[in-house]
């Protein structure tokens, strides 16, 4: 929830008194080789782990990445320190998706205003609810037997966590590329001694991502089942992008438990249709999906939305994790 108006200003105050005293640039994860805010060319901050993974790999051993998300923390409820706030305010670049953290959005507007970088202004998101955008070229025509109350019900949980668009953009690797590019060029605009390591940098991410692309490409062309059922619906990127259908148990809050008949209705679509995975997340509980999985012959695993790395992650980076999720949906969707 949004902090009141009251502890903002305390926040921004503990903020200034850092700043004042030294303290502001203390604190927080640095990528690269570990380099602080203080000895780095560069310094940005990010609030969630794939904006963090690209700007490590994108500015590298000179380039100090504060992440705003401790590790396993649900990066939607995140609500900043007075500490966290000031390494906005110093920061030469925040890096961030409108819409997805309202406490740094929040930030970047009031400390940040020149140095904001916002991915919503960088590429096209797909609109929240899974609605059709005409800058995409996603096919949403596939039938649910599912809709109604609960299609309804989901809309309204991603209009209210997320606002206007979907944020999960780093499931499709052709927009993380497209980040990366932008990145980069505001990197060098920052640091213009560094603009050609960036550049590098970026082509080196386009690479890898073309590569996982790919791997994605062929994994799943040709598969027994394309229905990719999963209590958190922030997938859209990827199941659109690969032909697959998304089927949501409750909607993108992980934390709101679906109604029994939501249950039943996700229960009789697994029966109906011989659907063989339930996927549940790291960062979210897996009852909900152990009960489904009792009532049907299905069992289940693992898709990570990547929104930060855990223990359960299959990876423990961005590539890794991408790669186990395809390992996961071959396996699943019995492909070929």
């Amino acid at each position: 929830m949004r902090t009141r108006t009251s502890v903002r200003a305390a926040a921004l105050g503990a903020a200034i008194a850092m700043i004042i005293t030294g303290c502001g640039s203390e604190g927080g994860d640095t990528g690269g080789d570990g380099v602080s805010p203080a000895d780095a060319d560069l310094t940005v901050v990010t609030g969630v782990y794939p904006l963090e993974w690209l700007a490590q790999e994108i500015g590298g051993d000179t380039t100090a990445v504060v992440q705003l998300t401790e590790p396993g923390a649900e990066p939607h409820d995140l609500e900043l320190t007075g500490r966290q706030i000031a390494e906005v305010s110093e920061a030469d670049i925040v890096f961030h998706v409108g819409g997805l953290q309202p406490a740094v959005d929040e930030a970047a507007a009031q400390e940040g205003e020149d140095t904001s970088l916002d991915v919503a202004d960088l590429v096209s998101l797909r609109p929240a609810g899974g609605g059709e955008d005409e800058d995409h070229d996603h096919d949403h025509g596939h039938d649910h037997d599912h809709e109604g109350e609960d299609d309804h019900a989901h809309e309204e949980e991603d209009g209210h966590d997320h606002g206007e668009y979907d944020p999960h953009f780093w499931l499709d690797v052709d927009l993380m590329a497209e980040t990366a590019e932008a990145l980069a060029e505001r990197m060098g605009e920052a640091n213009p001694e560094g603009a050609d390591t960036y550049r590098r940098g970026a082509e080196r991410v386009a690479g890898e991502l073309a590569a996982i692309g790919e791997e994605y490409e062929e994994g799943l062309a040709s598969c027994q089942h394309r229905e990719v059922v999963v209590g958190h619906t922030a997938f859209s990127y990827l199941t659109d992008r690969y032909d697959l259908e998304q089927i949501g148990v409750s909607g993108v809050d992980p934390e709101n438990e679906p109604s029994p008949s939501q249950i039943a209705d996700i229960a009789d679509i697994v029966n109906e249709r011989d659907i063989s995975t339930i996927f549940t997340e790291p960062l979210m509980p897996a009852e909900t999906a152990d009960t489904i999985a009792a009532e049907t012959d299905a069992q289940v695993e693992v898709l990570d939305p990547l929104e930060g790395v855990t223990d359960q992650s299959p990876g423990d980076d961005y590539p890794s994790i991408m790669r186990g999720n395809l390992e996961a949906l071959t396996t699943a969707l019995s492909c070929e």
